[in-house]
């Protein structure tokens, strides 16, 4: 019986371990067909693309996986994939704004609508929730083995154009308008490694999921993440505290 359940255990948490991999690899694959359909799609030509790339070898994830999500950005195979917004209210009335990636829009808008059905929740009509968020340009330079202090940091970030910094034990955010992100980027990763550098939606606001409603909300955005055609899952809410 112990052989059994550490079987079990191991299998779980393989299971578990298999699941967040897949997570990383399909936001990865996101930015990678972002990056290649904004720019060219040879990483020689698209500082962008190579900063994805780098970031896809990092996660180990595999290179048919990569060549597949630029290859969709460059039309190979005959498939066109869209970038659709979804906007909708999670239980307890919070806010929750879907990216998707998709080459049929019937589909994922059938699949978002029922999970956020399922869940206590409801899709609504484009502007219904944007307009609580702020789209920002967003770059991440890691502190560890970083030979910088904070206010060389800023001084850096803020020559090149950014708005804010925040900082943390592991990381620097930087905060850009949108149409800055490409030079701060540009500016920036003369001096560092960026780990990330994206435009991404961020609540002005938040609203605390009730007590009672904090299964459903989880429920939500769990089925939300693991829809292979979602990039992204923005939320207007923060759980009570000691909720993970």
């Amino acid at each position: 019986m112990s052989g059994h359940s550490k079987w079990h255990n191991i299998q779980g948490r393989k299971n578990a371990q298999d699941a967040k991999r897949g997570k990383i690899f399909q936001k990865i694959s996101r930015d990678l067909y972002q990056a290649a359909k904004a720019g060219d799609p040879d990483p020689a030509n698209n500082p962008q693309l190579r900063l994805v790339m780098d970031k896809a070898r990092a996660a180990n994830m595999p290179k048919d996986n990569v060549q597949r999500a630029i290859d969709k950005a460059s039309g190979v195979g005959g498939a066109k994939f869209e970038e659709i917004t979804y906007e909708g209210y999670g239980p307890g009335g919070t806010a929750i704004m879907v990216a998707a990636l998709t080459d049929n829009k019937n589909r994922t808008a059938a699949a978002v609508r029922s999970a956020f059905t399922h869940h206590g929740g409801s899709l609504g009509a484009a502007g219904s929730v944007s307009y609580m968020f702020d789209r920002k340009g967003y770059i991440v330079i890691l502190r560890d083995g970083l030979d910088a202090d904070e206010d060389t940091v800023l001084m850096d970030a803020l020559d090149a154009g950014a708005d804010d910094m925040k900082t943390s034990d592991d990381e620097f955010e930087i905060f850009t308008d949108p149409s800055s992100l490409t030079s701060a980027r540009d500016a920036l990763q003369q001096k560092y490694n960026l780990d990330t550098a994206e435009v991404r939606m961020f609540p002005e606001n938040t609203t605390e999921v009730p007590e009672d409603k904090i299964s459903q909300y989880q429920g939500l955005i769990e089925e939300l993440e693991n829809n292979d055609d979602v990039s992204d899952v923005y939320e207007a809410a923060t759980l009570p505290e000691g909720v993970e």
